[in-house]
């Protein structure tokens, strides 16, 4: 294969994108229709996740330089990738929750990378389900709160039993 300067620009900037992406999932998009494809570019675009279709060589040429082990095998077919510098859980919450609203299952996830490791369906599957990162700070200070409440709830408890036992 002779590689021309567009496709040497193509592999750049597939490389830029894939190092830079806190997330990205590499979508099956066979069986999709153009009103499908439009929809679920415009809900990736609402959550900040880049969506594009791919070159399967020229990504696989790109992965291999990045030293992404285990990405490029799952380089077949029609393939599409979502990517997001923000979020690492983006892409493939959005996805997943694509899926759960179609009937068919149109667009399937291959393999994904969050954070620099590169993930197999099963696990990109499992981190769609977490929640953003405000909900997990939200949930991270309720945590943090409740011992604080549970003290202020035994001191009231306490304070409100003494009167009690004092008018006896």
């Amino acid at each position: 294969m002779a590689v021309t300067e567009s496709k040497k620009a193509i592999v750049a900037q597939m490389k830029e994108t894939l190092s830079e992406a806190k997330g990205a999932v590499l979508i099956g998009y066979s069986g999709l229709t153009v009103a499908q494809a439009t929809d679920l570019r415009r809900k990736m675009l609402a959550e900040g996740v880049e969506y594009k279709v791919i070159k399967n060589t020229l990504t696989r040429i790109a992965a291999n330089e990045l030293n992404l082990e285990g990405f490029s095998e799952h380089l077949e077919g029609p393939t599409a990738l979502a990517t997001s510098k923000e979020d690492a859980v983006a892409p493939a919450r959005v996805i997943e929750q694509f899926i759960k609203a179609t009937d068919k299952e149109v667009v399937t996830v291959k393999a994904g990378i969050v954070e620099g490791e590169v993930m197999d369906a099963a696990g990109i599957k499992a981190i769609a389900n977490l929640p953003n990162r405000e909900g997990m700070l939200s949930m991270l200070l309720s945590v943090l709160q409740a011992p604080v409440r549970n003290v202020a709830y035994a001191v009231k408890a306490v304070a409100e039993a003494q009167p009690a036992e004092a008018a006896e």
